[in-house]
């Protein structure tokens, strides 16, 4: 009762208005297994319709289904394609009665009852975080989401090929992957420098509370001048309101860049630099998470309590990058900023394995993923506090929340090809029953995590050949595949909001969330097993929002 006394906690789950519950294809609830309501709000908005390239990929009955019945429940393309078949058929939608509130149960029938658990332990079966029953963060559990669907893809060979047959499909985080590029400004000679990102599936926005606003004009620290003043601490307690273009701003604001080291200057550092982000394409389909959380004083996290003025049609032209130097621009010399890098890379030792059970404690914090990864990254990979330390002391970067780079990123999230000996022979010995390639596949397949991938080679011992032998295969595919990545998408940069994902709870590791999706033109609020027209839909409280490009309306890609 206590952490469901939150902010926003009414308006996020419409409490007090008349609901009507509504039925059919697309508007199926999916019961909540303890505290799962995290994963159900992600896939109501990936598989129930919202977007039509996944419906097409996985909604129909026949897709995907070319696989051996004993495999089915081991197989994520399967148990994708049964939850949205399930989803968007409306065979699981119970009858709704005339008048009924949406908290009526409509039917008790266990036959209308959709709980997605073998999609479930799929996801999460091999996450140290996942696949536990506790509450976990909605926009961590997407982008893992999509790496798994993007693998599981690759892997799938014949099962999942390019509509004209000539190589493999699209892989999903292609709807929602951009790049950015930053340009770097050199104080010393005003020589430019143009770095672009590794695609990404998720626009994480800081939220300025120096440009916030209170109603009636009052500006947050005049607020708190006044309530001082006259001595009511019980006066009610008005929430500060941030514009959405407040946050891109912030977002692409020329920032400076204290420790950037010049290549052109022997590696040396030029105080008064300067950095600024811009989109490199607009995705057809782009989410953006807005860090709603910080740490206090007490070092625990807690929400940032704030109104998001969020249009449902935004334009991001502006933010648009120039695509590479312009006439009339002094570059730093790709050779020597070249050679100084391979000089660096061919020295330096292997970024070490991010421990996943301490990047979820450090995204709990509210940090973004890529800050979290450079964070533990720089510390060794699993120390927490020190990880802490240095994001402290480097938040301010303009590569703060940039994805690390390609050499580096590799071996720091453990999917390179190399893989700890030491760890190996160590479970070879401790296990006993498992050959040394058994066991490197393994903890190849678990990121390097030694109790995960003990875990993975017992629930694997009746056919533990083929189960090696498949990850093989699905590691060669991606391989292969990803020398030739598919073009990104792009397009205007005008978009339509077409779902939230919002959450209750003092941090993102407890509490609630509840999906708000828009069907045919109309919000539909997704509560777990509930599902009704909404009234208010809670625009301004949302955790993640979902836009698609305007020009990609009723237009969906004949690919997927």
């Amino acid at each position: 009762m206590e952490l469901n006394a939150t902010y926003a906690f009414d308006a996020i789950t419409e409490k007090g208005a008349h609901l009507v519950p509504v039925s059919g294809p697309g508007l199926a609830g999916l019961q909540n297994l303890g505290n799962s309501c995290y994963m159900n709000s992600v896939a109501q908005m990936l598989f129930s319709g919202t977007i039509p390239e996944l419906s097409s990929r996985y909604g129909a009955k026949d897709s995907l289904q070319n696989i051996v019945p004993a495999k089915a429940s081991d197989d994520l393309l399967c148990q994708a394609a049964k939850l949205s078949s399930a989803l968007t058929s409306g065979e699981f939608c119970g009858p709704v009665p005339e008048s009924a509130e949406v908290t009526d149960s409509s039917s008790n029938d266990p036959k209308y009852r959709l709980a997605p658990r073998m999609f479930k332990h799929q996801v999460g079966h091999d996450h140290v975080d996942f696949r536990t029953g506790q509450q976990q963060d909605a926009a961590q559990y997407f982008q893992y989401l999509l790496e798994k669907l993007d693998r599981a893809e690759l892997g799938a060979g014949d099962r999942l090929k390019s509509k004209d047959g000539s190589g493999p499909a699209i892989v999903t985080s292609n709807l929602f992957a951009h790049k950015t590029e930053s340009r770097l400004v050199c104080a010393s000679d005003n020589m430019i420098k143009y770095k672009e990102s590794a695609p990404e599936t998720m626009l994480s926005l800081r939220i300025p509370m120096s440009k916030s606003t209170l109603p009636d004009d009052k500006s947050p620290d005049l607020k708190k001048q006044k309530s001082e003043d006259s001595g009511d601490s019980k006066e009610k307690k008005e929430i500060p309101t941030v514009t959405f273009d407040a946050c891109l701003d912030e977002w692409s604001a020329v920032t400076s860049v204290d420790d950037y080291r010049w290549p052109h200057l022997q590696n040396s550092i030029s105080k008064g630099s300067t950095s600024q982000n811009k989109f490199v394409n607009f995705p057809r389909y782009l989410l953006v998470h807005m860090q709603r959380y910080e740490l206090g004083d007490d070092w625990q996290p807690k929400k940032i309590e704030v109104d998001i003025d969020m249009p449902e049609t935004i334009s991001l032209q502006k933010f648009k990058g120039t695509g590479g130097p312009q006439e009339g621009e002094k570059l730093v010399p790709e050779e020597e900023a070249s050679s100084s890098g391979s000089g660096e890379t061919s020295n330096a030792p292997a970024a070490p394995v991010i421990d996943e059970g301490a990047l979820g404690q450090l995204m709990d914090m509210g940090f973004g993923m890529n800050a979290c990864k450079r964070a533990l990254t720089a510390v060794g990979g699993s120390n927490v506090e020190a990880a802490m330390s240095w994001v402290f002391e480097h938040n301010t970067d303009p590569d703060f929340n940039d994805p690390l780079p390609e050499g580096d990123s590799t071996a720091a999230v453990s999917s390179s090809s190399d893989v700890d000996e030491s760890v190996v022979m160590s479970l070879v010995e401790n296990l006993g029953c498992f050959t040394a390639d058994q066991v490197r596949a393994a903890v190849k397949h678990c990121s390097g995590a030694a109790d995960r991938a003990a875990d993975w080679l017992f629930s694997h011992m009746d056919d533990i050949d083929s189960a090696v032998a498949a990850l093989e295969s699905a590691s060669a595919s991606a391989s292969s595949v990803s020398t030739s990545s598919t073009p990104l998408e792009d397009g205007e940069g005008s978009y339509n909001l077409i779902g939230l994902v919002s959450h209750i709870g003092k941090n993102t590791g407890s509490g609630h969330y509840v999906a708000h999706l828009k069907k045919d033109g109309k919000w539909v609020i997704f509560n777990d097993e509930k599902v009704a027209l909404s009234e208010h839909p809670p625009i301004k409280h949302a955790y993640m929002y979902l836009f698609q490009r305007s020009d990609t309306a009723s237009k969906p890609n004949e690919e997927y």
